[in-house]
């Protein structure tokens, strides 16, 4: 009879455990992402879903330090000008196919040559790969490159199984294969995409969740009161207004984070036809523009003092931050006026673009208002994010409220937006002698010649104004109380290692 019980008893506890093991982990986004396919996304949260579904060949930790993940070392030649991975063994894709040197071969490769890759720019330096042994990957470089190690800790570093290249790329997107801890299920534009965990994965028995379900939920309002009815486990980009009210609620844990990115508005200086009839493709009405903007407002009314005004790309962690050099631009209606008169243009119609989340749109229409006491009649057109970012890349916008969530080194805020073939440069802002400057910083690798370049670089951009920075970006995550083990990362990133549901 004891041993009845005894067994009875120690089933239980198996099926318990296995209900745990079971669990859902529920994350809500502010948008539906792009493309799932890391060689040409270009949103923040599908860098969110791609960090639990594809690996790459190294990551970053809390502090920003390059850490192993596919690669377990790396090496450079004495010349800075050969980088050599040694990959870890026993990784497979998700399909059962082996990620070895050769995969990794055809992952950069295809990066460097697919005609919409988003990554190319980040990875010019790259001149070939090799896989001299299956474990063993090196790239070779027209040049050194300070930068390269830290593009690959996102989605140029990411590997896809190249048994899903074929001409029909939407096929990778509508299906993504990777080596990640969870794998791809199924997808349902603008309401779940579902992953499900991979046994296989090496690292396995650290992730606890059998199934991670992103929901995008544009509306914060309703993105908080889903977490709050048990419906989500996390939300990334809590609405700074809720942040007074979330502070004080004991059934949520609000986790802040300072990040690496920031929200800019972005000129259409020379994509398509429109650009030619853009009244932004006048540099005087771009100064105006930024002068009509009160950037400390806007943090005060809309960031509820949680945002960072912002003048450059490189947010005030970073020592690339120089605000002596380059203060944050005040208010002066007095002046924008002065400036659109100069530019013959005392009055300027144009539409404002931007993505459909309660953030955004307040922000929105205080600049219409704010703008239009310096003579700017702004049009507003609210647009879901990935719908507007496919509107970028064919130039259909005036100007566009922009969001970009960072990277760890400052190449990454820059030169894929602001050189002349820049991979996201929707503006089409061209300036070599900006090109020649930038290039040149991925070169050196002294960090106060590397900011004299920059320096330099912003002192031209900060005239020529390609773009105006509003603020940068913090992460506000908030969690169920059930959540355990989940730390906020500077790069906005939900890494699930170690997390679990009480």
């Amino acid at each position: 009879m004891k041993n009845m019980k005894r067994n009875m008893l120690a089933a239980s506890l198996a099926l318990m455990a296995g209900s745990v093991m079971a669990q859902d982990f529920r994350i809500g986004l502010q948008e539906d992402p792009d493309m799932l396919d890391p060689h040409r996304a270009r949103t923040y949260v599908g860098r969110i879903v791609f960090t639990s579904l594809c690996d790459k060949l190294v990551d970053i930790d809390q502090k920003l330090q390059i850490t192993p993940q596919l690669a377990t070392s790396w090496a450079w030649s004495a010349d800075n000008k050969v980088l050599t991975f040694k990959l870890r063994e026993g990784v497979t894709f998700h399909d059962g196919k082996p990620f070895d040197a050769a995969a990794a071969k055809a992952n950069i490769e295809r990066a460097l040559t697919l005609k919409d890759s988003m990554r190319r720019s980040e990875m010019s330096s790259i001149e070939s790969a090799e896989a001299p042994d299956a474990q063993t990957l090196v790239l070779k470089l027209k040049q050194p490159d300070a930068t390269l190690l830290a593009a690959l800790t996102d989605r140029a570093g990411m590997m896809l199984s190249p048994a899903t290249f074929t001409d029909d790329t939407a096929a990778v997107a509508r299906s993504p294969v990777c080596s990640g801890p969870y794998k791809f299920v199924s997808r349902v534009q603008n309401d779940r995409i579902v992953l499900e965990k991979y046994d296989q994965y090496y690292d396995a028995k650290n992730y606890a969740f059998k199934r991670i379900i992103f929901r995008p939920i544009p509306d914060t309002t309703v993105r908080l009161s889903n977490l709050r009815a048990g419906d989500l486990d996390i939300l990334e980009r809590l609405n700074p207004s809720d942040v007074t009210q979330v502070k004080g609620d004991k059934s949520v844990q609000f986790m802040p984070v300072s990040g690496l990115g920031y929200v800019r508005f972005m000129f259409n200086i020379g994509n398509s036809e429109r650009a030619k009839a853009n009244p932004f493709n006048d540099k005087l009405v771009r100064q105006a523009f930024a002068l009509a903007v009160d950037r400390n407002v806007i943090n005060q009314v809309v960031g509820e003092n949680t945002f960072v005004p912002a003048q450059t790309a490189y947010p005030a962690a970073s020592p690339f931050h120089d605000e002596k050099k380059f203060p944050v631009t005040g208010r002066d209606v007095a002046k924008a006026k002065a400036l659109l008169k100069q530019a013959g243009k005392p009055t300027v119609k144009a539409e404002l673009v931007y993505g459909n989340n309660t953030t955004t749109s307040a922000i929105a229409e205080m600049v219409q208002a704010m703008a239009a006491e310096a003579g700017f009649q702004l049009s507003l057109r609210p647009t879901e994010y990935a719908a507007m970012l496919k509107e970028s890349t064919s130039g259909n916008f005036d100007v566009q409220l922009q969001g970009w969530s960072g990277r760890p080194d400052p190449d990454g805020n820059v030169h894929t937006f602001l050189t002349c073939k820049g991979a996201q440069n929707d503006g089409r802002y061209c300036n070599p002698e900006v090109d020649k400057l930038l290039d040149q910083a991925r070169v050196v690798t002294d960090l106060a010649a590397r900011k004299d370049l920059y320096d330099r670089a912003e002192t031209i951009m900060q005239d020529e104004m390609p773009g105006s920075y509003i603020y940068y970006q913090p992460w506000l995550f908030v969690a169920s109380t059930k959540v355990q083990g989940f730390t906020p990362s500077p790069d906005g990133m939900i890494r699930l290692k170690g997390v679990s549901l009480k």
